[in-house]
């Protein structure tokens, strides 16, 4: 056997070092994504909830067949608000659209801001959700 010319005892520690600080970026990459995933699903269930509120904002009138139903552009819009402000978070109504005189559909975004460590993921990322809804009479 011959000696090692070099002593190379610790030389695997910067690599060791280069390994886990790649695994944790790549952790809070995943969490920070997930946390996104998950906001985005609860404005859509925002928006959702915002235009079924809105669609509620109805007028039943008479027409020469019976009854029809009309939106209230002034109801639909207070009513969605109306959610949005009760429901937690600071999510904000941007639009209510009335398309025909049954459906309405609102739009909802809400800032996200990353929850660990906002230097590897992008800080401020606004999500937008549109949510459509229709009322009926029943029979």
């Amino acid at each position: 056997m011959t000696p090692l010319a070099d002593d190379e005892s610790g030389s695997i520690l910067p690599l060791m070092a280069g390994y886990l600080a790649l695994a944790l970026a790549v952790l809070l990459v995943c969490v920070n994504g997930i946390d996104l995933l998950v906001a985005q699903r609860r404005i859509d269930a925002l928006a959702d909830a915002a235009a079924l509120a809105a669609s509620d904002g109805f007028e039943i009138i008479p027409v020469p067949s019976g009854v029809a139903l009309e939106l209230d552009p002034q109801i639909a819009r207070e009513q969605a608000a109306e959610v949005l402000r009760v429901s937690p978070g600071s999510a904000w109504l941007v639009d209510v659209q009335l398309a025909g005189p049954t459906t309405a559909r609102a739009t909802v975004s809400d800032l996200w801001e990353p929850k660990l460590l906002g230097v590897i993921v992008p800080r401020g990322v606004v999500l937008t959700a549109v949510g459509t809804s229709r009322a009926s009479l029943a029979g």
